[in-house]
């Protein structure tokens, strides 16, 4: 299991806006990550006192760029990932910060090339999906201009 420290090394989110704590397990096709800050007072995602469940394709986004390092040949370097679309959203909960379990964040790679990739994506917590959608990642912005 990878844990925070080594998501924080490996993804460019940093300080409070690494969501992950460990990364349960991963293959070519799919990973799953642990999340547990959800509930924080001063989460930096939060607006007027409350972290609405939307907030959770941040965190699968961020299990997407995980996976996207866990899969680089040889350590390579990757280029900036960006998320161009989310689509087929459906929200199952209004709030993530008033859930009292860890937010399991899984990410499943459907198709793909070296420059975009399309995922689906869900973030659970107790077996209870919160939300579940697909998502779009471009990698390597700069070399497609």
């Amino acid at each position: 299991m990878l844990n925070r420290d080594w998501i924080a090394a490996h993804i460019p989110h940093q300080g409070r806006m690494c969501l992950l704590d460990a990364v349960l397990d991963w293959d070519a096709q799919r990973v799953r990550c642990r999340a547990t800050g959800h509930t924080a007072p001063d989460h930096p995602l939060r607006e007027a006192g409350r972290l609405g469940v939307a907030a959770g394709i941040e965190y699968a986004a961020q299990a997407m760029a995980v996976h996207g390092v866990l899969l680089a040949a040889d350590g390579a370097p990757l280029g900036v990932g960006y998320l161009a679309s989310v689509r087929g959203v459906r929200l199952h909960a209004d709030r993530l910060d008033d859930v009292a379990d860890d937010l399991l964040v899984q990410a499943e790679r459907l198709s793909g090339d070296d420059s975009v990739i399309l995922y689906q994506f869900t973030v659970s917590a107790a077996g209870r999906c919160l939300l579940e959608g697909r998502a779009s990642v471009v990698l390597d912005a700069a070399r497609l201009t």
